[in-house]
């Protein structure tokens, strides 16, 4: 009895081209589990349901297409082939095409981006740049054709007319629209010129919008040192675009209608604001005439403050001089008593009066002259001792002839 006798390789390439010839592509549904991208960039992930399980990939080839990025436990619906990896001998199904099953793959990726770009900040008010109260030139960023333009255009006119509008022509819908938008913003800044800008379309689905929901067009939005209005589908519609913008419209329309004020509204403002100044100004004005009306009563005239100033100079003048002559008059009148005083204790007062002065003449004695010594006793002076007598006028030398 003959036996065909298979080796492992033959045996899983036969097994791998009977599983690829009979399964060229399925349709399968499940839950993804255990998900990773290598560097590679290719999806390696398990797909799952209550009884069995599957490996599955997805190359990078076909992921960069997707809208939104599988997770675990997220239910999907792919369309693949069955081959089999020789060289662990494993059955695998390789997807060409994943939707999330039951809701959108646009949906589903607009969520994940909206999550992802929310965590990172890119959303938060903190960041929203101010507009410009009366900006000088707006940049509208929007395709040339259509209502939108003419639209925005029209309202702005009627708003504002004359301002500076420029207009950055760009796709909204299609492959090429992100990266003409992108590029317009880079654009805008840097030329640096305009003071605001709108990013505008109309309305559409979720499909048409999804230039406005593109990761690349929101980090554009969020750099832009230039203040951005989004103004992207209707009223209901919201894109990512909207969530980074520095402010969101509902439509182009009240887009236009935040760039700009009113300019009539300014005009009467203006003139209510020049009328409550000139009426501050002149009550001011007012105020100050009758305070320095009052101030002029109160202040007397140069000449006449000149001429009392004088008065009370010569006022003070002869008060000072009466003060001097009065201090005189008492000093004369005090030097007076103090030499009367002095007067009538001084020895020459009483020689006056017929008294005399009798003192012993001065005699030399081996040189040396003994003083003068008054006489004040007779037993003092002998018989014939020269002696000088003083007078009140004068004086006379005379000899003792005698004593008592």
């Amino acid at each position: 009895m003959n036996r065909e006798v298979y080796s492992v390789s033959e045996l899983t390439t036969d097994i791998k081209n009977l599983l690829e010839e009979n399964f060229p592509f399925v349709w399968i549904s499940g839950e993804v589990s255990n998900f990773y991208t290598p560097i590679s960039g290719h999806f390696y992930f398990t797909l799952k349901d209550e009884k069995t399980q599957i490996s599955a990939v997805m190359f990078r080839g076909q992921n960069r297409n997707l809208k939104f990025k599988p997770e675990d436990g997220m239910q999907i619906t792919g369309l693949g082939r069955i081959t089999v990896y020789e060289p662990r001998g494993n059955y695998q199904i390789i997807f060409e095409y994943l939707e999330p099953k039951g809701i959108g793959a646009i949906q589903v990726g607009f969520e994940q981006l909206k999550a992802r770009l929310s965590q990172e900040g890119l959303f938060d008010p903190q960041r929203k740049k101010p507009l410009p109260f009366l900006p000088r030139k707006i940049s509208v960023i929007t395709s040339p054709t259509g209502a939108v333009i003419r639209d925005i255009l029209t309202v702005i006119d009627r708003r504002f007319p004359n301002i500076h509008i420029e207009i950055i022509p760009v796709k909204v819908q299609g492959n090429a629209a992100e990266k003409e938008i992108v590029s317009a913003i880079e654009l805008l800044n840097r030329r640096k010129d305009a003071d605001v800008a709108i990013l505008a379309r109309g309305g559409g689905s979720l499909e048409d919008l999804q230039a406005f929901n593109s990761e690349k067009v929101a980090r554009a939005i969020f750099a832009s040192a230039i203040p951005i209005i989004s103004a992207v589908g209707h009223e209901t519609d919201f894109t990512i675009a909207d969530f980074t913008a520095d402010l969101r419209a509902p439509t182009p329309s009240a887009a236009a209608e935040m760039a700009v004020p009113l300019k009539y509204e300014l005009e009467r403002e203006c003139t209510r604001l020049s009328s409550t100044l000139k009426n501050c100004f002149y009550r001011y004005m007012a105020d100050r005439r009758k305070r320095l009306k009052a101030f002029s009563a109160k202040l007397l005239h140069p000449q006449k403050n000149i001429e009392q100033l004088r008065l009370k100079n010569d006022a003070l003048s002869q008060r000072l001089i009466r003060v001097f002559v009065t201090g005189i008059r008492r000093k004369r009148e005090e030097i007076s008593w103090r030499s009367a005083r002095l007067q009538s204790l001084s020895p020459v007062a009483i020689l006056a009066r017929g008294y005399s002065i009798v003192r012993t003449v001065p005699e030399c004695k081996n040189g040396i002259s003994a003083p003068a010594l008054a006489v004040k006793d007779a037993d003092a002076v002998s018989l014939g001792q020269q002696l000088e007598i003083m007078l009140a006028k004068g004086s006379l030398l005379c000899r003792a002839e005698g004593k008592k």
